[in-house]
């Protein structure tokens, strides 16, 4: 299918098939502007106007971490300079800040199931009164949804269909990247040697649960780690499978990965703006409805180009945390984004954690959690 025929469908609102798709994250230079035309076409069908983002605080709940990825510079084992384990006075802390600030999300991240591999995280979590570090999170959740305005929102790795539940419970929605299909990228050397809880059909399973159980999640894909074109096409095309399946995907994340000297990858090239824009104007095109973001801060020379390629959220921003996954890019200023967003034509909003055509639904469960996402909405004019 050419492109000038795709923009027709997009009325309807159909999705890029896999052969088509291919062709276009391949097409030449010359070609681009149309593939992105096309892409803006199908945002401003579905997602015209306005581009939102998430005023959050980022919460590294812990950095130890048993998985090895050689593109992260987040995990340390115990002993390095700055491995951290954050107390409940700390998160309180930050979260009081936040609020001052207008922040609504509580963004936890972590490493994934440190007291699996290290002594001195059990003995960590047994002071601070919890057996396992997603025990520690659903309680510093629950503690963030009492004590404050903010709304969780965990990014806690792989869970079991349990521990989905239990967190859905205490977080109006969470996230966890698929990354990529590629089991390739497991083999001796690649970016998930060494990295049991990278293996994509246990995430896969995850975000379905998440999806079984009606929980608001984003997803998305890490790209320029090594996994093919054929592959990341096909990562798009799992997040869709699991969007048409169960209807949960609030967000989907395009990334793209970025150099590092303190990492194995240190000399592996980084995705350019090329490459970077076609994969997001695909992922639009495969997927026209989704709120579809790539983050600012990793794009900085052009960001704003982002939108001529068919996002319509910029995820989450700080006023006062930084990006503790890539610390040396830090999140544009508040004011420069709105300007930069408005010399395109458009609106900046904030918006929750949780995007608003789901958080009705969470809103209307009742409890703790349920009271605190309606009172939210009502604060923002959501509701």
């Amino acid at each position: 299918m050419a492109i000038s025929e795709y923009k027709a469908a997009v009325r309807q609102g159909a999705g890029l098939d896999r052969q088509t798709a291919l062709e276009w994250i391949r097409c030449a230079d010359a070609e681009l502007p149309e593939l992105l035309s096309a892409a803006r076409r199908a945002r401003d069908r579905f997602k015209p106007g306005v581009i939102t983002y998430s005023r959050k605080v980022f919460l590294p709940l812990t950095n130890l971490c048993r998985d090895y990825c050689g593109y992260c510079t987040f995990r340390r084992d115990p002993g390095q300079p700055g491995a951290h384990t954050m107390t409940p006075d700390e998160i309180m802390g930050v979260v009081r800040e936040g609020e001052k600030l207008g922040c609504t999300e509580a963004l936890f991240s972590l490493g994934d199931k440190p007291e699996l591999m290290f002594p001195e995280m059990r003995e960590t979590l047994r002071k601070l009164g919890y057996n396992s570090t997603l025990h520690y999170l659903e309680g510093m959740c629950e503690m963030v949804l009492r004590e404050s305005t903010l709304l969780p929102h965990p990014n806690p790795g792989l869970m079991s269909a349990e521990w989905v539940k239990r967190l859905g419970a205490v977080s109006p929605s969470m996230g966890l990247m698929l990354e990529t299909v590629s089991d390739r990228l497991l083999e001796a050397g690649a970016a998930h040697d060494n990295a049991p809880d990278k293996v994509p059909a246990k995430r896969l399973k995850t975000i379905a649960d998440a999806g079984k159980l009606g929980i608001p999640f984003t997803t998305g894909i890490l790209i320029g780690i090594g996994e093919t074109v054929e592959e990341r096409v096909d990562t798009l095309l799992a997040i869709r499978e699991l969007q048409e399946k169960y209807g949960h995907i609030q967000e989907v994340i395009v990334q793209n990965f970025r150099a590092k000297r303190e990492i194995p990858m240190r000399d592996w090239p980084e995705p350019n703006r090329g490459t970077m824009m076609r994969t997001v104007a695909v992922a639009r095109l495969m997927m026209p409805k989704v709120n579809l973001q790539a983050p600012p801060n990793l794009s900085d020379a052009y960001y704003d180009e982002l939108l001529d390629a068919g996002i319509n959220d910029w995820g989450g921003v700080s006023p006062l945390t930084p990006d503790f996954i890539n610390p040396e890019k830090p999140w544009p200023h508040l004011e420069q984004l709105r300007q930069r967003t408005e010399a395109k034509g458009f609106e900046l909003r904030q918006r929750l954690p949780v995007y608003a055509e789901y958080a009705a639904g969470v809103a209307a469960r009742g409890g703790l959690l349920g009271e605190k996402v309606a009172a939210a909405l009502q604060r923002q004019d959501l509701w």
